[in-house]
């Protein structure tokens, strides 16, 4: 008997302890089906949260609709005015082609090849003779030196730095009066130390250079040069110019060159007791010789008109229309940014 009661109080326990492991795992489950409700229902909150803010969003757009408008037609009106009262440019623009290299270059550098060796026993450098000198002269259109000599040997400086706007109907170029004084011919413009009234040619060579365009097309070889400016008529004569004074240039350049060789060739000539270097220098002065005469029978000695330039009859800028949107849109999206910056600033 004694026994079976002591059986039976173990059992009691088990079942006791096991109708306990039961209650909390139900429990548990009830607990995480608490948490996992919660959770959806802080995502469907923070879903209409956002939901939320968008629609405040457009409520405070849609509120300061006259603050935006009013803005908006503001940077329109300013826009336009601004975009009338940029003078027109032209832009004259002319295509080139590279001067074949004749004659006297093709001659040299067979020479070179020919009597090289010898030459080179006197002390004497033949070179590989001419050849494309596009490149150069491409150089030495962009180069100071050259731009601030075009502008005094063609008296440019008051119309690159006092110009304001071309008058159409009577094909004057109006000048800015706070800049230069036209009937006394002198420069009043108020400029800070080390500048002074009278612009520098290095001021000038920097504004002509943003008029000034140069380019090449690696395919064909041609060369384009462009230059804008309020006269239609000065930028094509400033282009004729400009092709004219750089062949000159390259021209001068050669002459000189080939001068100092002839002079140099025939002191060492004298010099020379071989009889066979004496036939070298012969030929090297012939050959320098009919480099001079290319030199002076080529008008077009390093670039060749292709396309002339012409007096432009339509403007090349500025884009007044683009200027406007481009302010519209400015004006629109700084009001709406100043619309709901005050919104919020209120709200909080």
């Amino acid at each position: 008997m004694s026994n079976n009661l002591e059986n039976n109080v173990p059992n009691n326990q088990t079942h006791e302890n096991n109708q306990q492991n039961t209650g909390s795992s139900a429990n548990s489950a009830i607990i995480q089906q608490q948490l996992l409700f919660a959770q959806m229902q802080q995502n469907q909150m923070q879903t209409q949260d956002d939901e939320i803010d968008l629609g405040e969003l457009w409520r405070a757009i849609w509120a300061g609709k006259i603050t935006i408008i009013t803005i908006s037609l503001l940077f329109v009106i300013a826009s336009v005015f601004f975009a009338l009262s940029k003078p027109n440019v032209y832009k004259a623009s002319a295509l080139l082609a590279p001067a074949s290299s004749e004659g006297g270059a093709g001659g040299l550098g067979a020479l070179a090849g020919q009597f090289g060796g010898l030459a080179s026993m006197a002390g004497i450098n033949l070179g590989g003779g001419g050849g494309d000198k596009t490149a150069l002269a491409l150089e030495i259109i962009k180069s100071r030196s050259f731009i601030e000599t075009f502008i005094a040997k063609h008296k440019l400086l008051v119309p690159i730095i006092a110009a304001e706007k071309w008058d159409i109907t009577t094909g004057i170029l109006l000048l800015d009066k706070d800049l230069y004084d036209e009937k006394n011919n002198k420069w009043i413009r108020e400029v800070t130390p080390p500048k002074k009234s009278e612009p520098s040619y290095w001021e000038a060579y920097q504004e002509f250079s943003n008029l000034l365009s140069v380019s090449q097309d690696k395919t064909t070889s041609m060369v384009t040069i462009e230059i804008e400016h309020f006269s239609p008529v000065m930028a094509e004569q400033w282009l004729i110019w400009l092709i004219s004074d750089v062949n000159e240039f390259m021209r001068n350049q050669d002459q000189k060159e080939a001068q100092d060789s002839i002079d140099y060739l025939t002191v060492q000539l004298k010099k020379i007791q071989v009889a066979s270097m004496e036939t070298v220098f012969y030929q090297l002065i012939e050959e320098q010789t009919k480099n001079m005469m290319l030199t002076m029978v080529k008008a077009e000695y390093v670039l060749k008109t292709i396309d002339p330039p012409q007096v432009p009859d339509e403007k090349a800028g500025p884009k007044r229309a683009l200027i406007v949107v481009l302010g519209t849109m400015l004006g629109g999206m700084l009001s709406i940014l100043i619309v709901l910056i005050r919104y919020f600033s209120n709200k909080n």
